[in-house]
């Protein structure tokens, strides 16, 4: 008995130590709506903490909230920072109110925010500030992207390759999403004024999904638009994107333009992707944190927002151009009118467009007419 008493005693002693040895994680990631392999928004950024922690031997780790809420948001960066977290990034829009409490709640703490800065800001159904304000505190790195850009990139570049019936499929009615949508229409317009089209002989379907994960009923959605003529379908969904590659896969001649990152890999359907730079910016951003003598330590800034645009490489198309099926865009037309947006050759309109006012009257419509489905 005696025996078995310091047997237990050793045995306790072990288990004490090895949880205070529990194994501290520096750089956490939290993810937002859907998964880490989303092929998407949060792979991208995942796929840049990644990068940069294993080059520079720093432990990592992400954490999925239980649900889409601002206080599950928050439980999960309290786990990170109890899992020793010392720099925590957080990719999309739904993180800003968190971000503003966690700002003042761990000040020690660093935190990348992706697509928005932080504040705890009420609107009504108009859109109209009612309380709240927007503060982002030194700890804070608040990262944008110019998704009208790259939006307006993938849209001029399947009409130049000769595509007529487009859609646009967005996950949520969030900026980050609103953006591509509005540049996709404005970059078909650009390059159908460029080839003298006739006024409305683009068609653009437009609606916003409601989520950001594949569902068999969106998969149904976008074989009912193939079937109705239209031949590629813009998917800013994240993981969504692979309902329509499945409905597209079924059928001829129907394809996808991917989002956030390259998807090519996703689906033989996918012909281009409208790309933000998250991986590369994670990684610029983390260099400065970590370097002071960093080489982007003006680009990132603690407690400002910077926006990531065509200027500094932040949105592109993929350059290998090969899977345009008509063969019509080149990769010329490509470098020319990115340099036109690089150089602020092109304004995009950004506006949010007033409830009831169509697309043609908002964006000044010539040759592409849009229709909203509800």
């Amino acid at each position: 008995m005696k025996k078995l008493f310091i047997l237990l005693f050793f045995v306790s002693i072990v288990a004490i130590v090895s949880g205070c040895k529990a194994k501290k994680y520096e750089i956490a990631m939290i993810t937002d709506v859907g998964t880490i392999d989303d092929k998407s928004f949060n792979q991208g950024t995942w796929e840049g903490v990644k990068k940069y922690a294993t080059e520079h031997n720093i432990s990592h780790k992400y954490y999925k909230p239980k649900a889409k809420s601002t206080q599950d948001y928050l439980n999960a960066i309290d786990l990170a920072v109890k899992g020793g977290a010392k720099v925590v990034v957080t990719p999309g829009f739904l993180f800003e109110p968190a971000i503003y409490e966690a700002q003042d709640k761990y000040p020690d703490v660093t935190f990348i925010l992706i697509d928005g800065s932080p504040n705890n800001l009420v609107f009504d159904d108009n859109g109209n500030v009612v309380s709240g304000e927007a503060r982002i505190e030194d700890n804070v790195y608040s990262i944008f992207y110019a998704e009208q850009e790259s939006g307006f990139l993938a849209g001029y570049a399947v009409v130049k390759d000769g595509f007529k019936n487009l859609g646009f499929m967005g996950g949520m009615a969030v900026p980050a999403v609103v953006r591509f949508g509005y540049g996709f229409v404005q970059g078909a317009e650009f390059a159908a004024k460029e080839m003298e089209l006739a006024d409305d002989s683009i068609s653009i379907r437009y609606h916003y999904l409601g989520a950001f994960e594949p569902r068999p009923e969106f998969q149904t959605m976008a074989a009912a638009w193939y079937n109705d003529g239209i031949e590629v379908i813009f998917v800013a969904a994240g993981g969504a994107g692979g309902s329509a590659m499945k409905a597209a896969e079924s059928l001829q001649n129907k394809y996808v333009i991917g989002v956030d990152v390259d998807q090519s890999n996703e689906s033989v359907t996918v012909i281009t992707s409208a790309i933000k730079g998250l991986a590369n910016s994670v990684i610029q951003c983390l260099s400065v944190i970590y370097d002071e003598n960093s080489e982007y330590k003006d680009l990132f800034v603690k407690g400002t927002s910077v926006t990531l645009d065509a200027t500094n490489n932040g949105v592109a198309l993929p350059e290998d151009l090969s899977r345009f099926p008509n063969k019509n865009f080149t990769a010329n037309e490509y470098q020319s009118i990115f340099n036109r947006l690089k150089n602020d050759e092109i304004t995009i309109n950004t506006q949010a467009k007033p409830a009831g006012v169509d697309f043609k009257t908002h964006f000044g419509l010539e040759k592409v007419s849009v229709t909203e489905v509800a």
